[in-house]
């Protein structure tokens, strides 16, 4: 199975400061699985990036793949904000990122299980 990166374990990799993660994430690359993130995970990372950190960042996504949003993960993300928004607190950028997820059939690696009810949504332990 395909991991999809959710944003808070992209900045934990790019902080470099949390060693079971960094294990984590050395073991996933050397094992040859294909790693995955959405455009919405590449947003939220610039949103944040001083420009010292662009290099950095830049280096960490050219050797992963990209999943475009397209219209049936939107059409997906928008029945998940409608089912999980008002009872769960979905947000937007979560709901698109869960929705790639199911879509591909990914497991989503993230230390936020809880921004994601879904219950067709697997997770990277």
């Amino acid at each position: 199975m395909n991991i999809l990166l959710d944003t808070d374990i992209a900045i934990e990799i790019l902080r470099a400061r949390d060693q079971a993660i960094l294990k984590k994430w050395t073991g996933l690359i050397t094992s040859g699985t294909t790693v995955l993130y959405s455009p919405v995970t590449a947003a939220e990372v610039w949103a944040g990036a001083f420009p010292n950190e662009h290099q950095i960042i830049s280096r960490f996504f050219r050797p992963l793949i990209c999943i475009p949003i397209n219209y049936e993960i939107g059409r997906l993300a928008g029945e998940l904000l409608k089912r999980f928004a008002k009872s769960q607190g979905l947000e937007i950028g979560d709901a698109f990122i869960a929705a790639t997820a199911i879509q591909h059939h990914n497991a989503l690696w993230t230390r936020n299980c809880k921004h994601y009810p879904m219950p067709d949504l697997a997770f990277y332990a």
